[in-house]
């Protein structure tokens, strides 16, 4: 018989039950009765008026009648219950016997340009176990001998209800399958412990692209908060990943970047659970939908090419006297979409440490101020001096406003006084360059040329700060956009930013002065770059002012493999912006100084690209800092008729722009023309 059918019968005796009582009740409530014997006349059983007993019948009445009420109320109440409500107490039930868990969801792997993985998933058998386990003290000395691992370690992930208070904890991930074999064969005694398969991230090339690539770990206490505070009353919220404590999430580099498109969907368990909490069994369940492959733009065989060869100009700055050697970055990318082809940073660190966790010795290895802070990608967050690789930037801007003509010529002597004798300066090459024009100046990096350049902005009134206007323009003292983490944004001084930057210097010394111009000229001073700026402006340099956002994301790969679901920006690239240049005739120029750079120069620069088919326009630079040795850099794109590279190092102090970093613009492209650089001749200081 349903509940629901007796509560209808036992309403129905309850009911007849009281109309019963009150009608005997009524019955008996009769205040007189006759007396056959002696006549007619009524008589009052217990004597006239208000007796003991009538009271007391009264009494009887009302409480009968309190009672049938009281009844009646939980009767309908519980008509109500059973009846009407019947669903929702059924689901309310239903609701505290079991609770829904999530399961987590295969992230997307990484693959570069041609398919080639560079982040995967591996296959891991993990040892689990639901909470109660605990309990259980023998159980739990007795799986930790058969795991290797103190009692201590694994009591606490039993405990550790990260993963969900009636999930599965995991125990111990990577477990050897003759350790899953023994649990197995031995199952009643290991009740409760489950093998539990896993993926882990995988990384077949080691440390390769790592600073691009990035890694997971655990989603922190700050990052769920942050989220909490963005989905708070957001209504666009519904179509955005939620996040629950345990999860594993991107941190760094294009795991973090592109999180929403490798982050797969959590799948749901329903699991039973007792009074306590404790699971007791399975119900349904939802299987988990993996995340999204995505392609970068990176090209394996160069970006290879681009570790492979910092790391050798490096170790050559060092043999050559350069001891504190050691950091570094290239760039190289495509000027016709912006696309990153390769990108090296050194040091490098293993993405492969965060994988379960990094532990604390590490990570205070990868972030120890005394250190060379591996986990910074200094193609995009390192800020440097640009030294002279900035001089065709500045050519451009003193043919434009006048303040150095093509036809203009300057004598160096080694030494120049300018701005008088107390101020003067020093040309790197202290014997002199002898008469220098505007294209000889950029291609023996003359540093007087740009001084008188520099003065002459500082004391035009109407173009005072015409060289920062065109350092902005091409994009410089501003981040570059790409899709990575951390970029810096670099810094183009001036008046205003001195004015407000040395807040604890006098207001003499606060001031802008023909100084700090002449500094800037060159590359030097307080002016800031990135590499991948610099990229960007040699990029511009190669396309006649046009440049593209650089991107490391190339395609979202569709869910069957067969093609692509998403490109960049929809159709693969993005415009940045277009550098108004003067005239052609002065892009010409600068162009023909980046010639002379390589083939004119210098013999040996000549030597070492004189043996790649493609010609090479390019420019040296070599940055001072105090108490510092030199910063090695070299900036060019090629082929210079119709360019398709455009590559750009910085080594720190590591010396002379054409005496280390050049081997790495031409080891990169010696690797992608196949034609390595046979040359030995060493660099003659003819430029810098």
């Amino acid at each position: 018989m349903s509940s629901q059918m007796t509560v209808i019968i036992a309403g129905i005796v309850l009911v007849v039950a009281i109309v019963v009582a009150l009608v005997i009740m009524r019955r008996g409530d009769s205040r007189f009765t006759y007396d056959t014997q002696h006549g007619t006349a009524p008589r009052a059983t217990e004597g006239e008026g208000n007796t003991a007993a009538t009271a007391f019948k009264g009494r009887f009445s009302i409480l009968t009648t309190g009672v049938g009420a009281i009844f009646a109320a939980l009767a309908v109440k519980l008509w109500g219950m059973q009846m009407v409500s019947s669903d929702y107490y059924e689901k309310q039930a239903n609701s505290n016997q079991t609770r829904t868990v999530t399961t987590p969801a295969v992230r997307g792997r990484i693959l570069d340009r041609n398919g080639v993985a560079l982040v995967q998933n591996r296959p891991s058998l993990a040892v689990a176990a639901y909470r109660d386990l605990a309990e259980d003290e023998v159980l739990v000395r007795h799986l930790a001998n058969v795991l290797g691992m103190p009692y201590v370690a694994v009591l606490r992930n039993i405990q550790d209800n990260s993963e969900g208070a009636q999930s599965l904890h995991t125990i111990a991930t990577d477990v050897r399958r003759s350790t899953v074999a023994y649990i197995q064969e031995h199952a009643g005694e290991f009740p409760g412990v489950k093998i539990a398969e896993r993926t882990e991230r995988q990384y077949p090339y080691g440390e390769t692209a790592c600073h691009i690539l990035g890694y997971t770990g655990t989603i922190t206490s700050e990052q769920l908060e942050a989220q909490n505070k963005k989905t708070s009353g957001d209504d666009a919220s519904a179509g955005r990943i939620t996040y629950q404590s345990g999860d594993i999430v991107g941190q760094a580099g294009v795991e973090s970047y592109y999180e929403n498109l490798l982050q797969g969907i959590r799948g749901e368990q329903t699991v039973k659970v007792d009074a306590s909490g404790n699971v007791t069994g399975q119900a349904g369940a939802v299987p988990a939908k993996a995340g999204s492959d995505i392609k970068l733009t990176l090209d394996l065989k160069i970006q290879q090419a681009c570790e492979t060869a910092l790391a050798s100009a490096i170790e050559l700055a060092k043999t050559t006297g350069y001891s504190n050697a050691g950091n570094g970055a290239v760039v190289c990318l495509d000027p016709n979409n912006g696309e990153i082809l390769g990108m090296a940073s050194e040091p490098k660190f293993d993405p492969s440490v965060f994988i379960g966790g990094v532990s604390n010795d590490v990570w205070t290895e990868l972030n120890d101020d005394k250190g060379s802070h591996p986990l910074l990608n200094r193609a995009i967050s390192g800020q440097y001096m640009s030294a002279s690789t900035i001089k065709p930037l500045s050519a451009l801007a003193g043919l434009e406003f006048g303040t150095y003509t093509s036809t203009q010529t300057t004598n160096c002597t080694g030494y120049w006084t300018g701005l008088g004798k107390a101020w003067g300066k020093r040309c790197w090459l202290t014997s002199g360059h002898g008469t220098m024009t505007l294209q000889s100046g950029i291609a023996n990096s003359c540093d007087p040329v740009f001084y008188d350049m520099g003065k002459a902005f500082f004391y035009d009134e109407q173009h005072s700060e015409g060289l920062q206007e065109v350092f902005r323009r091409w994009g410089l003292g501003k981040t570059c956009g790409i899709d990575l983490p951390s970029e810096g944004a670099g810094r183009i001084p001036d008046a205003e930013w001195k004015e407000s930057y040395f807040t604890d210097a006098s207001a003499e010394d606060r001031k802008w002065n023909a100084g700090d111009m002449t500094n800037i000229a060159i590359g030097q001073g307080d002016i800031l770059v990135t590499p991948l700026q610099m990229a960007c402006a040699y990029m511009g340099l190669a396309n006649g002012g046009k440049q593209y956002v650089p991107h490391v994301f190339l395609s979202a790969v569709s869910r069957d493999g067969d093609g692509d679901a998403y490109k960049y920006n929809g159709k693969g690239k993005k415009k940045r912006l277009e550098a108004k240049i003067n005239s052609d005739s002065d892009l010409t120029l600068v162009r023909n100084g980046m010639h002379d750079v390589i083939y004119t120069a210098s013999t040996s620069l000549a030597a070492h690209f004189g043996t790649l088919t493609p010609q090479v326009y390019g420019k040296s630079g070599t940055g001072e800092k105090s108490g510092e040795d030199e910063y090695a850099w070299f900036c060019a794109y090629a082929p210079a008729d119709d360019p398709k590279y455009v590559i750009a190092t910085v080594l720190e102090q590591g010396g002379g722009g054409s005496d280390t970093a050049m081997h790495v613009v031409r080891d990169v492209l010696g690797v992608i023309y196949d034609e390595p650089d046979t040359s030995s001749a060493s660099g003659d200081s003819s430029v810098r």
